[in-house]
């Protein structure tokens, strides 16, 4: 791992941090969608002679996400993201989930954030889900994981959406 990692390190220093270019239309909210996360690290990876995979892989049953930064020395480093959705039998849902799972996946082995990422945030109290919240949640297809990021919901509220 001695090659993989010194030129991690250096692709690294070379990352910009993704802009925040989407508009989530149900929470009102801008993130950096999969391209723009990709656009912050791949030409840092290549320039430092690491190619990026991510493959999808069943493994017992569960789908996940396996992102690879593979070193041209041979070295790899590697690691599984599972990818949740609704229903597995729902193309749409499902693309979002591998979209989702390969975004964050990305993010975390290459160790970065996203434009104007608060630690506060992560910790602040969310305001609880209403059955009108939830309800246009539904009409755009909106995952719970979705939901949960931005309102706390309750065990009922779950098993009921």
């Amino acid at each position: 791992m001695e090659n993989i990692a010194k030129a991690l390190v250096k692709a690294q220093l070379e990352m910009i941090t993704p802009k925040k270019g989407s508009v989530n239309p149900f929470f009102k909210n801008k993130y950096a969608d999969l391209n723009d996360v990709l656009a912050a690290v791949v030409p840092a990876l290549n320039n430092n002679g690491i190619v990026l995979l991510q493959p999808l892989v069943n493994i017992e049953g569960k789908n996940f996400v396996k992102t690879v930064l593979m070193h041209e020395s041979g070295e790899v480093f590697e690691s599984l993201a599972e990818i949740f959705c609704k229903n597995t039998n729902d193309a749409q849902a499902y693309g979002s989930g591998v979209t989702y799972a390969r975004r964050y996946s990305l993010s975390s082995i290459c160790g970065i954030g996203s434009e104007d990422d608060d630690a506060q945030k992560a910790v602040q109290q969310k305001p609880m889900a209403t059955a009108e919240i939830l309800a246009k949640a539904k009409a755009t297809n909106a995952t719970m994981a979705q939901i949960k990021t931005k309102y706390s919901v309750t065990a009922e509220q779950e098993k009921n959406y």
